[in-house]
């Protein structure tokens, strides 16, 4: 990120002012991190101390999130909106999923694209005319950046490459560098958001891929039954 890194001046907390650090801040997105007693999305700090935990919760047939903290208390809660078009989520405070608890919402830019570029609305902003945040690039390539509105300001970067004390613990795991006195915890709930979306796509692809191949051996079979009648 470069000198970008050092823009942002003032504390931006959107979550909780506790994650918010004057200085910059590197932590490491992990997978499945069964080492670390999680099923699901796990983030450390470069000595490998817990930051985050991700609990994966079904609510009223919602795809619902729940965010801890190393204590394991709730920091935030997402669930995916139904009957969203553009795959809209709602993160709250705590673990709540009350209105008024709502801290921003995030959705796909385009209903239709080749590359996830979401565009994040604060609580506050009801209108949404314009967005408050902006994440631009690919999660499946590990390479994603979080801007300022649409601005070209930096808050965080997403790369393959990351800081850790034992780099060979997992290969199923990425970095992200954040800009000074920006929400910690609020990056977090961006890439746990493309996570998730990741593995929709990949089963909405792998779910047409069966549906495919079962068209094509009926389609196979009616014709050999045609040509031998």
């Amino acid at each position: 990120m470069g000198d970008s890194r050092s823009r942002i001046s003032r504390p931006d907390a959107i979550v909780d002012p506790r994650f918010c650090a004057s200085y910059p801040i590197d932590l490491t997105f992990f997978i499945d991190a069964a080492w670390l007693n999680c099923d699901h999305l796990a983030v450390t700090d470069i000595n490998g101390n817990v930051v985050f935990k991700v609990e994966a919760r079904k609510w009223n047939l919602r795809n619902r999130q729940v965010v801890v903290d190393a204590s394991g208390k709730p920091v935030i809660s997402m669930q995916q909106k139904l009957r969203s078009v553009h795959d809209r989520w709602q993160v709250f405070k705590g673990d709540s999923s009350d209105p008024k608890d709502l801290l921003f919402s995030v959705r796909r830019s385009s209903a239709l694209q080749f590359k996830t570029e979401l565009d994040v609305f604060l609580a506050a902003n009801t209108e949404e005319e314009v967005c408050d945040f902006k994440m631009k690039g690919s999660y499946r390539k590990r390479s994603c950046t979080v801007y300022k509105g649409d601005s070209s300001t930096e808050v965080a970067q997403m790369s393959k490459e990351y800081k850790f004390v034992n780099s060979s613990v997992s290969k199923n795991a990425f970095g992200v560098a954040i800009s000074p006195n920006t929400d910690h915890s609020f990056i977090a709930a961006l890439l746990i958001i493309q996570h998730e979306l990741l593995l929709h796509n990949e089963h909405s692809e792998a779910s047409g891929a069966v549906v495919g191949g079962i068209s094509d051996g009926i389609f196979q079979g009616l014709a050999a039954a045609l040509g031998g009648s």
